[in-house]
């Protein structure tokens, strides 16, 4: 079943990345006839020059909820990358009637109160080198590793080097700030998983989708044989699946 035509995507990078990360998706989107919105957070991209200590997972949740309701949109379908799961729940939660989907892409998903470190301890690693840098509010981006690892799952040179050329500090603020998930209303908004499965093992563990979604409805996981940043690796596989949404 392919989406209905007139829906808005709402695309949310996750930690270290830009908007600009999903421009192989964005145009597949588009022309299927909808309306697509690919922002950088607070702190990356065209925003980069925002970056303070100051600057957490509330930060970001605001740009998406100013966003959506700055501009009055309806029927989004928030898609949340890595981090980004933090901040698409949140946001849902504080303006459940205007988000029609939910999108998990290979993101962390938290409960309510808990944050990033939370949901991926090892994430305490980076803030303990930070503490002991010259920045200690401030983690740099993840470094290249050698394949299957790559940099964020682009192992192809050129892809890697140009996603480098996106990737900024990240504040230690949004790996700490908890979400907060108290509205019912959201519940009943349907949700979809997308896991990139062709990461390495010894990466940080996944935790299981429940057999059913908040609104009663049966777990929807779909997966994409590729590393985590899929939007750059497997940009048209990805926005099929996005296309096929109910």
């Amino acid at each position: 079943m392919s989406m209905p035509t007139g829906r808005t995507f709402l695309l949310v990078h996750g930690a270290w990345h830009s908007g600009a990360c999903w421009e192989r998706v964005v145009p597949l989107l588009t022309s299927a006839g909808h309306r697509v919105l690919a922002p950088s957070l607070t702190g990356h991209g065209d925003r980069a020059h925002l970056l303070s200590p100051e600057v957490g997972l509330d930060t970001h949740v605001q740009d998406v909820v100013g966003l959506i309701t700055g501009q009055d949109l309806t029927e989004v379908v928030l898609v949340g990358h890595s981090y980004a799961g933090l901040v698409i729940s949140s946001a849902a939660h504080q303006i459940p009637d205007r988000i029609a989907h939910l999108v998990y892409l290979d993101a962390m998903v938290p409960e309510d109160g808990e944050s990033a470190l939370d949901v991926i301890p090892l994430t305490q690693t980076l803030i303990d080198q930070a503490a002991a840098s010259g920045s200690p509010w401030r983690i740099p981006p993840l470094p290249a590793l050698p394949p299957p690892h790559g940099l964020f799952g682009v192992t192809d040179p050129t892809d890697a080097a140009w996603l480098q050329g996106l990737l900024t500090d990240q504040s230690v603020r949004c790996l700490v700030q908890p979400v907060h998930l108290g509205n019912p209303a959201a519940d009943a908004i349907p949700r979809t998983h997308i896991h990139c499965v062709a990461g390495p093992p010894d990466g940080p563990a996944r935790r299981p989708v429940p057999a059913t979604q908040p609104n009663g409805a049966p777990a929807q996981v779909r997966e994409l044989a590729t590393g985590h940043d899929c939007m750059v690796t497997q940009p048209a596989e990805l926005a099929g699946l996005l296309l096929t949404l109910g």
